[in-house]
C-alpha cells in the first residue's frame, strides 16, 4: 500500500510500500490503457439532453428493488407493534423477524435499537453511555462535533491529531487514553464521508480495551461494503446503503454500557417503531454487494484522468473505500464546479451532505492542513451499484472541459 503525505496545498510524497490487502485498499488498479477515456469534444447540448448522472451516494443512494417491494409488504403490518393484541402482535413480529435479518447480515451478535437514523443512533450511544468524557477526532460527522462542542460540565472532551491524510495518529489517543478522563467513550469514524478514508478501527480498539475504555464506531458509510468493524457499538444508516431514509440502528455488544432512555427500543429510545422500513433496511442489507470492486476500477480511471487534467485526488496515498473520493480543481470555487456540473446533469457534492447546504470550509480537509482556499476548491465524487463507465467518463469529459477553460 502506497501511503502519502500531504503538506498543505503542495506535493504529496510516497513512502514505502505496506502489504497489501485488497488492490483498491491502496488506490492502485492496474488497468490497460485501452481502458483509459480518451478525450472527446464536450458537447453541452447532447450532455443537456441525456439523463441525469447521479454521483454523490455518499450522501444517499436510490433505495433497492429489494427495500421497496419489502416495504411495501410491511404496510400490510400497520399496526403499533406495542399494543397487545394480534395485530400489534402481528406489527411485532414483522419488526423482530426485521431486526434478525439486519443482525444476521452484518454478522452481529449483540443487539440492535432501530433508530430515525445514524445522528439520532451517535446521539443515543453519545448521551447515555455511562461513560465520563469523549474522545473524538476533529474529521468525525458534524453529528458527533455538534453534541462534543455542548458537553455538559460532568464530561470531558479530548480531541485527537490526525494526519496529513486524515487517518487518526494512534500516540494522540494513547495520551488521551493515559491523561484523560477515568472511563472515556472513544469514537472513531470507519471511512471518512468526505474522503473515503478508512480508519485503523481494530488497532484504536485494541488500544481503547486495554484502557477499558467502551468504542463507538460510525459505520454509516462502511456497513453493507465492508465487513463490520470490532468495536463495542458501531452506528449504521439504511439510505446510506440502499435502505430507505428515517432508519438507522445502534448496535450494541453490551446493553449496559447504556443508561435506558426511553419506552420503546428494549427502553434505549422513544416513539413507536417503523415496521415498514424496518422491513425495508432488512431487505437492503440481504442484497449482495459484488459491485465494490468495480467500483475501485471505475475510481481508478476516474483519478487517473484527474491528475492528467491537473486536479488533486484528496488523501491519495491513504487506505480509501472505493466508493469514495474528493477532487480539488484548482482555480474553481467547489460551488461553481458543483454548479456547473449540475446544469449538465450530473450530482456531485461538497463536503458532508448534512452540511454541504451551506458550502462552508470542510471540518475535515481543514484538519487534514489544507488551507482555505485550496480546501473550497474540492468537490467528491461517490459510486454506487448503479454507477456506470459512461457515467465516469460523462464526468471526466465534464471535469476537463472546466479545467481547460481555467487554463486557457
Amino acid at each position: 500500500m502506497w501511503l502519502a503525505a500531504r503538506q498543505g496545498t503542495g506535493a504529496i510524497r510516497n513512502r514505502a510500500p505496506k502489504k497489501q490487502q485488497n488492490a483498491w485498499q491502496c488506490g492502485r488498479v492496474r488497468l490497460d490503457e485501452r481502458d483509459e477515456p480518451s478525450q472527446p469534444k464536450l458537447s453541452l447540448t447532447r450532455i443537456m439532453a441525456d439523463p441525469r448522472i447521479y454521483l454523490d451516494h455518499a450522501a444517499t443512494t436510490p433505495v433497492l428493488a429489494e427495500a421497496r417491494a419489502a416495504m411495501a409488504a410491511g404496510l400490510e403490518s400497520w399496526a403499533n407493534p406495542s399494543s397487545p393484541h394480534a395485530d400489534g402482535r402481528a406489527a411485532r413480529a414483522a419488526l423482530e423477524a426485521a431486526r434478525a435479518r439486519i443482525a444476521e447480515a452484518l454478522g452481529w451478535d449483540g443487539e440492535v435499537i432501530l433508530t430515525s437514523g445514524a445522528s439520532e443512533a451517535i446521539a443515543l450511544a453519545m448521551q447515555a453511555s455511562k461513560t465520563d468524557g469523549w474522545v473524538i477526532s476533529p474529521t468525525e460527522h458534524d453529528a458527533v462535533q455538534r453534541i462534543a462542542d455542548r458537553a455538559p460540565d460532568t464530561r470531558t472532551v479530548l480531541r485527537l491529531a490526525v494526519d496529513l491524510d486524515g487517518r487518526l495518529v494512534l500516540a494522540s489517543l494513547q495520551r488521551a487514553l493515559d491523561a484523560g478522563a477515568k472511563r472515556p467513550l472513544v469514537i472513531v469514524q470507519s471511512v471518512n464521508s468526505e474522503t473515503g478514508v478508512m480508519q485503523d478501527v481494530e488497532a484504536v480498539t485494541a488500544m481503547a480495551r486495554e484502557a477499558r475504555a467502551p468504542v463507538l464506531c460510525d459505520c454509516s458509510q462502511s456497513a453493507g461494503k465492508i465487513p463490520l468493524a470490532d468495536a463495542d457499538m458501531i452506528v449504521i444508516s439504511a439510505h446510506k446503503l440502499g435502505g430507505p431514509p428515517g432508519i438507522g440502528a445502534l448496535l450494541l455488544r453490551d446493553p449496559g454500557v447504556l443508561n435506558p432512555s426511553g419506552g420503546q427500543e428494549k427502553g434505549y429510545r422513544s416513539g413507536t417503531e417503523n415496521v415498514p422500513a424496518a422491513l425495508g433496511f432488512a431487505a437492503a442489507l440481504s442484497v449482495s454487494r459484488n459491485w465494490i470492486d468495480r467500483a475501485a476500477d471505475l475510481r481508478h480511471q476516474l483519478e487517473s484522468a484527474i491528475r492528467g487534467a491537473g486536479g488533486e485526488v484528496v488523501a491519495e496515498g491513504a487506505q480509501r473505500l472505493p466508493t469514495i473520493g474528493s477532487y480539488r480543481m484548482p482555480g474553481v470555487q467547489a460551488n461553481a464546479q458543483l454548479i456547473q456540473f449540475d446544469l449538465a446533469g450530473v450530482a456531485v457534492s461538497a463536503g458532508s451532505a448534512c452540511s454541504s447546504g451551506t458550502l462552508k470550509t470542510s471540518a475535515v480537509l481543514t484538519a487534514m492542513g489544507w488551507d482555505e482556499k485550496a480546501a473550497g476548491e474540492v468537490v467528491r465524487v461517490s459510486f454506487g451499484p448503479s454507477t456506470t463507465r459512461a457515467h465516469v467518463y460523462r464526468f471526466i469529459e465534464l471535469w476537463r472541459a472546466m479545467a481547460e477553460r481555467v487554463r486557457s
